[in-house]
């Protein structure tokens, strides 16, 4: 048998470290640099708590609030599984604990939240057949996404002439959303 001049034998890459940003808004950290960041973490917190590692605690949670990939949440379960072998022995008790009550996340779109659940429980589904959680009633588990649509408010409203009906017609510049604070179009107008 002949191989191919190449192969992928014994290489198993992070699907992370190959997926593509989905858009200038929603860049993806790689796994190297979250590491990086929980590292920092870990070294701050064993100084704020006399040495102690702050992946042997079971009580402590994590909350990412900008969920893409997951790549923080799947980091942090993995220091916690092993952090927590002494605390929970089963691996099975162990993980379900973990992603129920320590590790949450909110996804930026329902796209990201369901690579992050993807990512974190090994499905899309928190509850599903294949999620390595067991205690989950629900499919979002502890990663969130909840559609929130923009609420235009301020700005300077303005008289017009529509020129498709010659009617004068409201117009609102320069508004913001309420919620997030994005420009309403950058410098778009909108009719009332």
């Amino acid at each position: 048998m002949t191989l191919a001049p190449f192969t992928l034998r014994g290489h198993n890459p992070d699907v992370l470290t190959c997926i593509a940003n989905l858009s200038n808004d929603e860049v993806f950290t790689p796994p190297e640099f979250a590491n990086q960041m929980l590292d920092t973490l870990a070294a701050a917190w064993a100084d704020a708590n006399d040495g102690a590692d702050i992946w042997t605690n079971p009580d402590v949670t994590f909350l990412d609030p900008f969920t893409k990939s997951g790549v923080f949440l799947r980091e942090i379960t993995r220091r916690l599984t092993d952090g927590l072998i002494l605390t929970f022995p089963d691996l099975a008790q162990r993980v379900d604990h973990i992603l129920t009550r320590q590790v949450f996340g909110i996804g930026i779109t329902q796209l990201t939240a369901l690579l992050a659940r993807r990512s974190v429980y090994c499905s899309k589904f928190a509850n599903g057949p294949h999620s390595i959680a067991r205690s989950f009633t629900t499919e979002d588990g502890n990663i969130w996404f909840d559609r929130t649509d923009h609420a235009w408010g301020g700005g300077k409203r303005e008289f017009r002439v529509d020129p498709l009906t010659r009617e004068e017609i409201a117009v609102y510049t320069n508004r913001k959303c309420t919620y997030c604070g994005a420009s309403e179009g950058g410098s778009s107008q909108s009719r009332v």
